[in-house]
């Protein structure tokens, strides 16, 4: 498989465990995504919000498959829905 730069896309994504501020309250995930050749990035509290920061790139040009493939892709890997970190 031959990529050119314009096809390939690497992402690095951060996950801590953040305390809670009280007694009571449950600890919760956060992270961080970057996309590695641009260098944006964005803080994230849900997977939701990792899928949305990702589909720009994964989505522009002339994909096969387009948002619905990323979709299913996530979708097998368990990750649709509204989940926290």
């Amino acid at each position: 498989m031959d990529l050119s730069e314009a096809q390939l896309h690497s992402f690095i994504i951060k996950l801590w465990l953040e305390d809670a501020a009280g007694k009571g309250n449950r600890s919760a995930w956060s992270g961080q995504i970057r996309h590695v050749p641009g260098g944006e990035h964005r803080y994230i509290k849900n997977f939701d919000e990792m899928t949305e920061f990702m589909r720009p790139y994964l989505t522009s040009g002339n994909t096969e498959h387009g948002s619905r493939g990323m979709s299913k892709w996530i979708k097998r890997l368990g990750l649709k829905g509204q989940r926290r970190l």
